[in-house]
């Protein structure tokens, strides 16, 4: 989590919305991502993607098992897609997203027996610090 909040602090800095996550395979990051929809222009350059992507690239497969993701916020609908199609093995994030999060706050697409993936999920690791990244950021916006 601390290259997380590297990553996401990165991020705000830039003018993203702070949100970092990285991809470990065997003790190691096979990938890192920070927010980059504003520089790329992108809706779907968020965190989690950026990292899943270069996780794929690094090891040279899609099927990201044995990856565990560890991201600074709950990840959205699309995000948490992606890991199940992805066949993540296991998510560990900080701050749960009342507003979007699809791993246990609006819905849970980790457990949905009806996707052809399911994922243990670790939630809350060092959570105040991930929600303070982001309640100042959008304070500063304000």
């Amino acid at each position: 989590m601390v290259e997380a909040l590297r990553l996401a602090r990165a991020a705000g800095e830039a003018g993203e919305v702070p949100v970092g996550a990285v991809a470990l395979h065997e003790g190691r990051a096979v990938g890192r991502g920070a927010n980059r929809r504003e520089a790329d222009r992108d809706p779907t350059a968020h965190a989690e993607l950026v990292a899943i992507r270069e996780a794929a690239r690094t090891l040279g497969r899609w099927r990201l098992t044995g990856v565990t993701l560890v991201a600074t916020l709950e990840p959205c609908a699309m995000c948490a897609g992606a890991l199940v199609l992805a066949r993540v093995d296991r998510l560990v994030y900080g701050a749960s997203d009342p507003r979007a999060g699809a791993v246990g706050s609006l819905l849970d697409l980790s457990t949905d027996s009806r996707l052809n993936h399911r994922f243990p999920v670790e939630r809350g690791l060092r959570a105040d610090e991930c929600a303070a990244l982001l309640r100042e950021f959008f304070q500063a916006r304000r």
